[in-house]
């Protein structure tokens, strides 16, 4: 995907941005330019694929995998012990960058943040 902003990382065309934190042949994971807390973490693949319709099955299994060795190193370098990993998966669920992303965001117990789902009452 030549006009893909991970790809272009991917390929060395732009730096990624606050750096990256892990990488292996199939996988990099980079510090979020716009952090929700401090260590906010995207884990990709290198090949592109839109989301997680379009990953292979090894894809999809293997990033997982990813996620959890990049949520110890966070807690290893950032001293927290809880994290929320989250993917969006198309335009209706606020995917905003269209190349297959989970984020690893470090959670503190003062951090005020609610990502946690909650029923809308036209939903019960």
């Amino acid at each position: 995907m030549d006009e893909c902003i991970f790809c272009k990382m991917v390929r060395g065309e732009i730096p990624f941005g606050k750096g990256k934190i892990w990488e292996d042949e199939n996988f990099i994971a980079f510090l979020d330019v716009n952090p929700i807390t401090k260590g906010h973490t995207l884990v990709i693949p290198k090949k592109h694929f839109e989301n997680i319709f379009e990953a292979s099955d090894e894809i999809a299994g293997k990033i997982n995998l990813v996620c959890k060795k990049v949520a110890i190193l966070l807690k290893e370098k950032f001293n927290v012990n809880a994290v929320n990993i989250v993917n969006a998966s198309g335009k209706v669920a606020q995917q905003s960058v269209f190349h297959l992303h989970y984020h690893v965001i470090p959670r503190r117990e003062s951090d005020g943040l609610d990502l946690w789902f909650h029923k809308k009452d036209e939903h019960k």
